[in-house]
């Protein structure tokens, strides 16, 4: 009852941890959600950009060749009209103009005559005369289908209440349509004539980039289409506009904006062939059907002008080939949409993450933490399918943060109870070593007589004058479970080994005793390898094992005439490769579980070692000896204690002096053991 009691608390320990995690993640998400989302949203564009092949719209920029050959931005109005004509001429469904004329012509005659008092009184009376060229283009513009642009201010312009709106916006408009009091208009020549007017309005997102168009806005309390929205509803012969709940309406065509009347954009890399420069389509020779019925749209791409933006695709791209982008999304079909129940569908994935990761990691249930796997494997893929598939954007980010946060808090959780429980079993074994005091003659007796059974460290010394080996062992109390053994098969062949028996105290030296007397044997019946040798002794241990103990080992068969090595290791410590040069490497080994826990097919390991070099084994009472602040002796000691030692002996006494002085007088947690094979060729 006590366990299941101190089960059921470990558990809810982790369960905090994950929902602590969960509840970071949440907060992270709620806050930060869009902006983490839209680099992804950003690649994904520019991984597959829209296919603008076939587009209807053609743009028609009046970029540095127009500028080389008219002269600089603004453009006398008589320019102005006759790019309109030309393009007129052409039969294009609607021509817009992405760009404002709040201001007369700037050579009107009436300016001119003012420049040159030296004219004389009837030659500047003919000069004043002359029409003004800005009603000239303004029956330019009232022989053809143009649209002129308009910009929603906070301040300055005109009252917008006297402007015409052209199209009827009927609907409930979008709730957070943005707003502005007054308006700047073209001069009156020029708005009075035009076919329709379209906003020019539109901010980019708050990291700069350009990723939606507004269709409409209020302006003086009335609502107005955009440039884009106004061009599609003259090109679809449309005489209104309606608006619906995150949609606007174009006759049969209906299109999904936010809460702000924004169309959110798929773009693509707009063809080179649908772009003209102005100067061209001044030049005799353009092609009389170059914008049959086309919309065109007309606007600044000079260097030096301020209709230049940040879009997904490009850092800097020309305004009006953004509007010329949203104007074909509008007509073809090419936007992306973010479905409303995308948000709650996101969040209801993270949380089931969250849940399964909290029901099953805490019970170590791994095959079960597939399922969390698989779903966040799946998440990110699917999400992309969407994009690809039907130009929805759904955000793999706040499932995959909800559910690893929550991850990574039950797994800080399950490391702060691994450690909890470390702790208990260390306290548990000190009241261990307190009751079994009491015994400490009797225990200081089998000292005696354990450590009698291993080979002296004398008669290690005298084995063969082609090795330098030995060895020693302390064990944590007065017996313990470590052993080694080095042993004569033949006239060339010296077998070794060091093991640690689980457990400490009578059992574990019982066990030792055992463990090292089928060693031996084992190893003299002369098996043909040490992977057979591990089996028949891995199998005579197991069949006299009636306490369910079990041995690590590491066994090795010497060739002293060559120096060829044989290795075995049953979930023993690696050993250490001490080369000529002085330098130390673990010996990484392959090996098998401990003895006495599984058949396993234990494999022979081949080493070599050169003249002078030394293979040292150690069992974990080295690694993880501890001083009285609770910290590991480590790899890093055990190394210093080996540099410059030059024999067995020195090797040995060396890493056993390096381990008490660090542990300062604290009772060793585990037995000692410590063997060096020096082969000296």
């Amino acid at each position: 009852m006590t366990a299941l009691k101190s089960a059921f608390k470990r558990h809810h320990r982790i369960w905090l941890a994950g929902v602590a995690g969960l509840l970071l993640a949440s907060l992270l998400s709620a806050w930060g959600g869009e902006a983490m989302r839209r680099p992804l949203f950003d690649l994904w564009q520019r991984t597959a950009p829209r296919d603008m092949s076939g587009t209807k719209v053609h743009v028609v920029l009046i970029d540095g060749d127009g500028l080389a050959a008219v002269g600089p931005w603004p453009w006398p109005r008589y320019h102005m009209a006759r790019l309109t004509e030309e393009i007129a001429a052409r039969h294009p469904k609607a021509i817009g103009f992405d760009m404002l004329f709040p201001e007369p012509d700037r050579v009107r005659p009436d300016i001119f005559a003012a420049l040159y008092p030296e004219l004389s009184l009837a030659a500047a009376a003919e000069v004043q005369a002359l029409p003004p060229m800005d009603r000239l283009w303004g029956q330019v513009i009232g022989r053809a289908p143009v649209v002129l642009g308009r910009a929603g201010v906070a301040a300055g312009g005109s009252d917008p209440g006297q402007l015409f709106v052209d199209a009827e916006v009927k609907g409930a408009l979008p709730p957070a349509l943005p707003a502005e009091p007054r308006v700047i208009a073209n001069i009156p020549d020029l708005e009075q004539a035009a076919l329709g007017h379209g906003l020019l309005n539109g901010r980019p997102d708050s990291d700069g980039v350009v990723r939606r168009v507004p269709t409409l806005m209020k302006v003086g309390g009335r609502p107005m289409p955009g440039l884009s929205l106004e061009l599609a509803r003259i090109g679809l012969d449309a005489t209104a506009i309606t608006a619906g709940p995150g949609s606007i309406a174009i006759g049969e065509r209906r299109v999904p904006v936010d809460d702000e009347g924004r169309l959110l954009l798929h773009f693509g890399h707009f063809p080179p062939e649908a772009i003209s420069s102005a100067a061209d389509v001044l030049r005799q020779g353009f092609p009389a059907d170059a914008f049959a019925g086309q919309i065109v749209l007309v606007g600044l791409a000079a260097e030096g002008t301020a209709d230049i933006v940040a879009t997904p695709l490009a850092a800097e791209y020309y305004g009006p080939l953004v509007q010329a982008q949203a104007l074909d999304a509008i007509l073809r079909g090419g936007w992306l949409e973010r479905p409303r129940w995308a948000a709650p569908a996101e969040w209801s994935l993270g949380l089931l993450l969250a849940l399964l990761v909290l029901l099953l990691a805490p019970g170590r249930r791994r095959l079960w933490l597939l399922a969390p796997a698989m779903i966040a494997v799946t998440v990110p893929a699917g999400a992309w399918f969407a994009f690809a598939g039907l130009s929805w954007l759904i955000d793999p980010l706040r499932p995959l943060l909800l559910g690893g946060v929550t991850a990574a808090g039950v797994a800080g959780g399950m490391f702060v109870e691994a450690r909890r429980e470390r702790e208990r079993l260390r306290e548990t074994l000190v009241r261990e070593r307190i009751a079994a005091a009491a015994t400490e003659g009797e225990l200081q007796a089998a000292r005696t007589i354990q450590l009698g059974m291993l080979p002296p460290r004398a008669d290690l010394a005298r084995i063969d004058p082609r090795i330098d080996v030995d060895a020693l062992l302390e064990p944590a109390r007065s017996i313990g479970g470590d052993l080694y053994d080095v042993i004569r098969l033949d006239a060339d062949r010296i077998a070794f080994l060091v093991g640690d028996v689980t457990g400490k105290g009578v059992p574990a030296a019982l066990f030792m005793a055992l463990s090292k007397a089928l060693a031996k044997s084992v190893v003299l019946r002369g098996t043909p390898s040490l992977a057979d040798a591990a089996f028949i002794l891995n199998e005579e241990l197991m069949r006299d094992n009636s306490e369910s103990m079990n041995v690590t080992m590491l066994v090795g068969i010497l060739d002293a005439s060559t120096g060829d090595l044989v290795l075995m290791s049953a979930g023993h410590e690696d050993p250490l490769h001490v080369r000529t040069d002085g330098t130390i490497a673990i010996h990484k080994l392959d090996g098998g579980p401990p003895f006495c826990i599984v058949d396993f097919p234990y494999p022979d390991e081949p080493m070599k070692l050169a003249p002078g070099e030394t293979l040292v084994l150690i069992s974990d009472g080295v690694s993880e000896a501890l001083n009285g602040a609770d910290a590991l002796f480590g790899h890093e000691r055990l190394l210093a204690a080996l540099e410059g030692r030059n024999s067995a002996t020195a090797m040995i006494e060396s890493v056993r002096d390096a381990v008490r002085a660090f542990e300062d007088g604290t009772d060793p947690t585990d037995d000692l053991t410590v063997m060096a094979v020096r082969y000296l060729g």
